[in-house]
Formats: structure tokens, C-alpha cells, sequence
């Protein structure tokens, strides 16, 4: 499953316009959001040129970028906010090119939204379970208990980011997920003109740009924030890039390549795209004694190019 980071930002801060420039998906642009509008969703693919290298030493007729799922909800009350409960990282969008631009200010301003919408979110699943409780449950009344304690926290100024212990997993708080911040304006991404540019093709687009797209900025925060990897399956069929976190082993990138792999995983064989490239063919990489074979607690390291053996 792809990792998916939601758009956050204030009214004209410009994020359906970074939505585009990321997606590439020609979104709508309004001036004001409203409940009315749909939520923008597009994938974003993440760009490496290690793959198109690897890609190129096993004749690959097909080349597949790993991609982050986007989403952009129009606006930043607690139902719309509520639609980011599964994403993996939020993505604030601050206006730096209006003549009262206050980055600073906005992303607090952002960040008590949050605090509401979590607030918002224990009171009513706090009201429901309360009923469901009424039955006798042990474990429902344990958890009205809990989220009493919860909601008081929020409602003193707290967030369900520094709760002490664990939090109900259905809970899923926006608070908590890691914000990567970027100020649409002249100190940071010129998101109109990234838009623009994204309707181009990729050399085109290079030609233009002064600097870096806006999506090569996203993904390095991304993979800093959320420790991030890549690792490769290369063959001549096709040849892709996965994401996966650091410390995760042969056995969950199995996984995220598809289940049958995790499930009947044998031995990984695994050889670096540097030595790859350079050895030409895994054959030869092979003779030279580059590649390797790893088992299921391996620690997969970025650039490293996976082909899992399996049997179901």
C-alpha cells in the first residue's frame, strides 16, 4: 500500500496549488474552500534516478517510480480534517506571498485546528461509546473511562500528541502525525509556477526551473521525517521502486512488494544498484560475488535491489 500524506493550509495559502504541482493532477483552484467542494486525491510519483540506471542494465520494458498517495480536503474543520486520519504525514502549505503573509502565525493557527478537530473527535466517539457501554461491557467501560480522561486533557489546552501511554487505535490523532511545513512564496516553493510547470514534460520542465521541482523538496522531507528507504525489484518485464522504513527487514519489503511473497518467503537475493550497474547483469555481478543471499530478519538498506525467492 502506498504511503499517503494529506495537504493542510489556510484559505488562499496556494495548497491546491502545490497539490498540482506534486500530482500533476490539474485540480480546480478556488478562491475560498467550502463544504461543497470535493477532495482532491492524486499520486505522486517519486522521481530516482538509481532506478532508471538499474532499469537500464536489465532492459526493463517497463520502469515504475514508487509513488505517495496525496490528499487534499477543501478546508480545515473537523469533518473535512477527519478525512486525514489515516495518512502518514500531513503536509502544511503556509502563505508566504500575500502582503500579510505570516508564516509563523499560520502554522499555530494550523496547529490548534488540529487540537479542535482531535477534541472533536474524542467527544463523539467518547458520546457513542458511552451507549454501546450501557450493555455491561468491561473493555467499553474501561474505554469511557479513558476517553474521559482524553477529552479533559484536550479541553485544557493539551494534545493527543503528548498523552502519556497509548491511545485507542481507532482514535488515529491528527495531532500526532508528523507536519512537514512549506511556505508557498518567494522563501520557499513558487508553488504557480511549479503548476505551471508540471503540464510539461520532464526535460522541458527542467529547462525552466531554477532550483529544484517542488516534489524533489517534498520527498527529501518526506523521507527525513518518516525515515524513509527505497529499495529495488529489477527485471526485464519491469523494474520498480518501493518505500519502506528504515529498520524493516527482507521480510516486510516482501510484504509491501506483494503478500504471496511474505507468505511462502524463502531466501532474498540482494545485491546493491551501484554494484548492479556496474557489474552490468546480476549474472555477472554474481561471478564477482556482489550479490548475497539474506533471510527474513535482513535489514534492508536504501539501494539495495531485492528479488525474493519464494514458494507457496
Amino acid at each position: 500500500m502506498a504511503l499517503e500524506i494529506g495537504i493542510v493550509g489556510l484559505p488562499n495559502a496556494g495548497k491546491t496549488t502545490i497539490f498540482n504541482a506534486i500530482t500533476r493532477a490539474g485540480a480546480e483552484i478556488t478562491a475560498y474552500a467550502s463544504m461543497t467542494e470535493k477532495t482532491n486525491v492524486g499520486m505522486a510519483l517519486l522521481r530516482d534516478v538509481r532506478l532508471e540506471r538499474v532499469a537500464g542494465v536489465v532492459g526493463a520494458r517497463k520502469v515504475t517510480p514508487a509513488a505517495v498517495r496525496v490528499v487534499d480536503v477543501p478546508g480545515t474543520g473537523p469533518a473535512l480534517l477527519g478525512n486525514l486520519r489515516k495518512v502518514d504525514a500531513l503536509l502544511v502549505v503556509l502563505d508566504g506571498f500575500s502582503p500579510a503573509a505570516d508564516p509563523a502565525g499560520d502554522i499555530e493557527t494550523l496547529r490548534l485546528e488540529l487540537i479542535v478537530a482531535d477534541r472533536d473527535h474524542v467527544e463523539r466517539r467518547l458520546e457513542r461509546v458511552r451507549k454501546q457501554a450501557k450493555s455491561g461491557d468491561v473493555a467499553l467501560r474501561k474505554e469511557v473511562v479513558e476517553l474521559e480522561r482524553l477529552l479533559a486533557h484536550v479541553e485544557s489546552g493539551g494534545s493527543l500528541a503528548d498523552v502519556n501511554g497509548e491511545l485507542p487505535p481507532e482514535l488515529d490523532p491528527l495531532t500526532a502525525k508528523p507536519l512537514i511545513a512549506i511556505e508557498n512564496g518567494p522563501n520557499g516553493i513558487d508553488g504557480k509556477l511549479e503548476a505551471e510547470l508540471a503540464e510539461l514534460d520532464d526535460e522541458d520542465a527542467a529547462a525552466f526551473r531554477d532550483g529544484p521541482s517542488a516534489l524533489n523538496n517534498v520527498t527529501r522531507r518526506l523521507f527525513e521525517t518518516l525515515e524513509l528507504l527505497s529499495f529495488f525489484t529489477a527485471g526485464d518485464k519491469e523494474s520498480r521502486a518501493w518505500t519502506l522504513r528504515r529498520g524493516q527487514t527482507a521480510l516486510d519489503a516482501a510484504e509491501t512488494v506483494h503478500s504471496d511473497l511474505a507468505r511462502g518467503f524463502i531466501r532474498c537475493e540482494v545485491i546493491r544498484w551501484d554494484d548492479l550497474v556496474e557489474a552490468g547483469s546480476h549474472t555477472e555481478a554474481a561471478r564477482r560475488g556482489k550479490q548475497r543471499l539474506e533471510g527474513k530478519t535482513y535489514v534492508v538498506e536504501d539501494g539495495d535491489v531485492l528479488n525474493v525467492r519464494f514458494n507457496l
